[in-house]
């Protein structure tokens, strides 16, 4: 074996075990202590949550982003009608867009992010463009969101389970 062969296994060598040893941030989906999913989650990371309202049965999202400090912000919302518990405005623009009323700069963070996603209401994870249930089975199962800065190893079946199902 040449010296630039021996040198270029070993670079390659290194950068593989730095992949999988070197803690990243990944958005993680818990349910209980069991990781459900996990997808990257680096500064500038978007993911929306859908479900139906319970009492109004039309579709609601929120909108959510990573920080610079991996906490998880709301930055907007939009919903079809105004209901009990709603309010007026939030963060610092409120307008209608086809039909939805639109609430943008919240940037609240809520991290953890916990949700009670039931089967009736439809709870959906939108990420990079792909839609993934969330709901599943009485009683409604709590799931939680945050950022978590693991290696690889340890995100991978979390990581490759939305793409299973």
């Amino acid at each position: 074996m040449t010296r630039k062969t021996a040198l270029s296994l070993a670079a390659v060598a290194i950068l593989v075990i730095a992949t999988v040893l070197y803690p990243l941030p990944w958005l993680v989906v818990r349910d209980g202590p069991q990781w459900r999913f996990a997808f990257p989650g680096w500064q500038g990371t978007t993911f929306t949550l859908r479900w139906m309202h319970s009492v109004e049965k039309e579709d609601w999202e929120e909108w959510f982003e990573v920080t610079a400090d991996d906490a998880i912000e709301i930055t907007g919302t939009r919903f079809k009608t105004f209901g009990a518990g709603v309010p007026s405005h939030a963060g610092t623009e409120t307008h209608l867009e086809d039909g939805w009323v639109v609430m943008t700069g919240i940037d609240r963070v809520v991290d953890p992010l916990a949700v009670q996603a039931a089967v009736e209401e439809h709870y959906r994870l939108i990420f990079a463009g792909h839609t993934i249930p969330l709901s599943r089975g009485d009683p409604p199962i709590i799931l939680t969101f945050s950022i978590l800065r693991v290696p690889l190893w340890q995100a991978l079946p979390a990581l490759v389970r939305p793409w299973l199902s």
